[in-house]
């Protein structure tokens, strides 16, 4: 049989190994995917250290997938070899359970999550159910593509939920794996993009991202500059980062769900997205 390499964690807290496997063949609704790319995030951490219950090792961590169908198995008719297709944190559902026959399939009873109720993307072929496989638009590099899968979908859909709109002021704190994808999109939406970092270094980057406005929340008070744009609040304010420091205190703003929607009608968004963008908002 012939072998890959896979990165997987032995044991909860147990350091990562690199070790060779045979090659897996996918079971029925299954397909098997040739891996380019993927991304790292830090939900991983719940694998790495064991945090997720009922977690059997070894196992292989990675939800932020993108790749090609190297292989079906049987009974899958919607995917054939050579697709490009993704793979991300939603790993598959049952489609027979309450919340599933409400079209609810982040909720299933019985869901699934990629890298934690089987192996993910750290390595070079994995298996996923079809229920998990999203098509990647063509011209998308896989490095671009992978980290859209988990870190894209979750700010994607923070502000899609959020209630603005074009024009509207929103302010995006944390100018990282999170924040720079959500700056993007806000910007896309048609919004006025504050974005809120720590220190002047981010500015740059912030502003080539698609920010109108950047508040150094070291320099200043980020609260008092928000309102100093206009606003008494934004209208929506996305917290990219797990860390406090730097959060204004702002008064009622609308909370914003990030429940994932189904990882596909997010990639059907983000190939319009790519192909023709969303109308600039208009200046203040």
């Amino acid at each position: 049989m012939a072998k890959m390499k896979v990165a997987l964690v032995p044991k909860a807290g147990g350091d990562f190994e690199i070790v060779e496997r045979e090659i897996p063949s996918p079971g029925a609704g299954q397909v098997r995917i040739k891996v380019q790319a993927c991304g790292i995030c830090h939900s991983d951490v719940l694998t790495k250290e064991g945090s997720w219950p009922g977690l059997q090792y070894p196992r292989i961590p990675g939800h932020e997938v993108a790749g090609i169908i190297d292989e079906v198995g049987s009974g899958v008719t919607a995917w054939k070899k050579g697709e490009r297709v993704g793979v991300g944190w939603h790993g598959g559902q049952d489609n027979t359970c309450p919340a599933c026959r409400a079209g609810d399939f982040a909720n299933c009873v019985a869901g699934a999550v990629t890298g934690i109720s089987y192996d993910g993307g750290y390595q070079q072929f994995m298996l996923a159910p079809i229920e998990a496989v999203a098509h990647i638009p063509d011209g998308l590099d896989p490095a671009d593509a992978a980290p859209l899968m988990c870190a894209g979908i979750t700010t994607f859909n923070s502000l899609r939920h959020s209630g603005a709109g074009p024009g509207d002021l929103v302010a995006v704190q944390g100018i990282g794996g999170l924040g720079h994808l959500g700056i993007q999109f806000a910007n896309k939406f048609g919004y006025r993009v504050a974005a809120v970092g720590r220190g002047p270094e981010n500015e740059s980057l912030a502003k080539k991202l698609g920010a109108h406005h950047y508040i150094d929340s070291k320099a200043s008070n980020p609260a008092q500059e928000l309102q100093k744009l206009g606003f008494p609040a934004p209208r929506s304010f996305l917290a990219a980062s797990a860390s406090k420091a730097g959060l204004p205190e702002l008064p009622a703003i609308p909370k914003t769900p990030c429940a994932s929607p189904p990882l596909a009608a997010y990639v059907r968004w983000l190939r319009n997205f790519l192909s023709k963008g969303l109308p600039k908002p208009t200046p203040a």
